[in-house]
């Protein structure tokens, strides 16, 4: 079991409470919405921030995926809001 680097930005990192923080991927088959799961059943902040999944984008080594992508290898998954222009 390998661990990955999860960082939060904008109001996601409002509503955890952290910037980024390492937890353990049981599986390189594991998906990104797996890893979600597994840390809104441990915290209310984790819960809340990811309650609306189609208000979620995912990066893993900062590449934009889908959030049933597993995580494979990855090291660094990015978990944020949509960007929008302005």
């Amino acid at each position: 079991m390998a661990d990955i680097t999860i960082l939060y930005f904008a109001w996601v990192r409002e509503r955890i409470g952290l910037d980024e923080e390492q937890q353990p991927v049981p599986s390189p088959d594991t998906t990104v919405a797996q890893l979600l799961d597994a840390l809104s059943a441990g915290s209310a902040g984790h819960a809340a921030a990811f309650a609306d999944r189609a208000c979620l984008r995912a990066a893993l080594d900062q590449k934009f995926v889908p959030l049933d992508t597993a995580v494979g290898q990855a090291r660094e998954l990015a978990i944020f809001p949509p960007v929008t222009g302005g």
